[in-house]
């Protein structure tokens, strides 16, 4: 073999100003520094998108025929532009995938056909938006702020038929007394924002779900994190300061280790009991963040 190899000029690049002794230092932290970025990972700090769809991609790897038959029946989900991949010609994105498996959860313990919904929070409606494709619903009432119902409203008007965008109700917080009336409900469901909430608006609303209704659907974090390495606390100190205390549950958790999330979980099922003679019918990790969890309670039966 007479030809030695040859750098090209793209490591002589790298070598000259991304990667030499220089810069590698002593070894303290180069697995979290450009270095390692041009060794073994996309770089984090920008590369956000290419690991959320890393994510979604693996996720949609993992659904189970029925998941990916609640999917099909959800359409418009590429409505807004989401990031989103395709996996066996069906595009998915990560919101759409934590519905199909939040309903998944809720459907092994109760039939949702016929039923009346209430949700907490709603957001941009994507959980209504799920409910409604898969199952015959016959009421579903939105309790949210008046400028995030805003954009479900819009939203869910233009994903849903007409007959089914009829059977929803929207109430704004501040009238949720005068427009509830003696509504009951099969079903009640927070994803998701119980924990951004002031204690005594949580207690409200567990005690609005203890007198008119018959199950809860919680998805929530089961505590707090202070890891700046996640977002480097790009909001501010004060902003977190602010999402440290709110909620129920604000002990500090290590939310990348799975012993210390599952340790929580007993706080969490307790915590968002609605009363205390209500059962937790289930409970579980809520895939794919690792400090969420789920739990599903019952009324119980009048003898």
């Amino acid at each position: 073999m007479s030809k030695q190899p040859q750098v090209n000029d793209l490591w002589k690049y790298i070598g000259e100003n991304e990667v030499n002794e220089d810069l590698i230092g002593d070894l303290s932290d180069f697995k979290t520094s450009q270095v390692n970025a041009r060794l073994t990972y996309f770089d984090v700090e920008t590369n956000g998108v290419r690991y959320l769809k890393t994510l979604i991609y693996n996720l949609a790897g993992r659904l189970g025929e029925e998941s990916w038959a609640r999917l099909r029946r959800t359409t418009g989900r590429e409505l807004g532009n989401p990031y989103a991949v395709t996996y066996d010609g069906e595009r998915v994105c990560l919101d759409y995938l934590r519905a199909v498996e939040e309903l998944s959860f809720i459907e092994k313990h109760l039939d949702l056909d016929g039923g009346r919904v209430l949700e907490i929070g709603a957001g941009y409606g994507r959980t209504c938006h799920t409910l409604m494709s898969n199952k015959d619903i016959a009421q579903y009432t939105i309790i949210d702020l008046p400028t995030t119902m805003a954009l479900s409203r819009k939203y869910l008007g233009a994903v849903l038929s007409p007959e089914q965008f009829e059977r929803i109700t929207f109430i704004p917080i501040d009238e949720i007394e005068a427009s509830l009336g003696d509504a009951e409900f099969d079903l009640c469901i927070n994803i998701d924002s119980l924990a951004e909430m002031d204690t005594a608006t949580v207690g409200y609303y567990l005690s609005l779900i203890a007198e008119r209704g018959r199950h809860f659907y919680v998805n929530n974090p089961v505590g707090k994190y202070a890891d700046k390495s996640l977002d480097g606390h790009a909001r501010g100190e004060a902003a977190i300061a602010r999402a440290l205390d709110a909620g129920l549950l604000t002990d500090v958790v290590d939310v990348h280790d799975n012993r210390a999330v599952r340790g929580q979980a007993g706080k969490f099922v307790r915590a968002y009991r609605p009363a205390e003679d209500w059962n937790c019918v289930a409970d579980d990790w809520a895939a794919p963040f690792t400090w969420y969890w789920q739990a599903l309670y019952q009324r119980p039966t009048p003898a």
